[in-house]
């Protein structure tokens, strides 16, 4: 059979996989069902540009590793203008389906859990919130012994002749991306050195900002809905959302702002 547009992108599944479970059903659960499968096509596109991005700095190769950037950054922002469709839905709208969501919640997305440990934003007690055996746990588990975001740019500086301190470089890579005072001069000299990696500096802090727009916006659309409600995950809703808004992933790339 001759190769299609339907066969080549397995249209007849993909779009067999909307399936609203309320009564009627209810008009914007098709919405709520689409965009959020939507961002999971995204997550996983970020996953893979992000992969690439750190094989190309292990390879040295910076004008490829800053045009996967610009791509990450412009899904980023797709990623972003999506809640102003989901915000076109009112709250009564979304409570005509809200308990059919049962236990499920965007909290529960591995995908995006696992964008944050590969950029770096980790740590052992993340895992522990996931029960021991879990299939969750099972996924990032794994994902804190492999190099962050982070970790593949400061190697990439180090080859390139920065003093980049080698407890930085050996440092346990499970933990959070940290903060350090020899980082932030290496950092100094590249932006009074190198035009070219500085475009790499700023392209990761843009990076770094994405995510925290994703994360405020997220918080606002989820507080018009609901309100100040328990998330459907059983999570503390807004008041949890909050707490996670405003951390830098790259912290030295942002403290070194106040060193000029």
């Amino acid at each position: 059979m001759a190769l299609t547009y339907s066969s080549y992108l397995k249209l007849d599944g993909l779009l067999a996989q909307q399936q609203p479970l309320s009564d009627g059903p209810e008009h914007d659960e098709m919405l709520f069902i689409v965009i959020h499968q939507v961002y999971e096509l995204w997550f996983k596109q970020l996953l893979h540009e992000l992969k690439e991005v750190q094989r190309l700095l292990a390879k040295d190769d910076l004008h490829s590793s800053l045009s996967r950037l610009k791509r990450m950054l412009t899904i980023l922002k797709t990623v972003v203008g999506q809640v102003d469709i989901l915000e076109t839905m009112t709250p009564l709208q979304f409570n005509s389906f809200r308990t059919r969501l049962e236990s499920s919640s965007g909290f529960q997305s591995m995908q995006f859990r696992e964008m944050e440990f590969r950029v770096g934003h980790r740590g052992p007690e993340l895992v522990a919130r996931y029960p021991e055996g879990s299939e969750e746990r099972r996924y990032l588990e794994p994902l804190l012994k492999e190099p962050s975001l982070y970790d593949s740019f400061l190697h990439f500086l180090a080859a390139r002749g920065y003093a980049i301190p080698e407890s930085v470089l050996k440092r346990d890579i499970s933990l959070p991306n940290p903060e350090s005072a020899e980082v932030r001069m290496a950092l100094m000299k590249v932006y009074h050195e190198s035009p070219e990696l500085t475009q790499l500096c700023e392209r990761l802090v843009d990076l770094d900002e994405g995510i925290q727009e994703w994360r405020y916006r997220h918080v606002k659309m989820v507080e018009r809905t609901i309100g100040m409600k328990k998330g459907t995950g059983g999570s503390a809703g807004v008041d949890y959302l909050k707490r996670t808004l405003f951390r830098a992933v790259f912290p030295d790339l942002w403290s070194v702002r106040g060193e000029f």
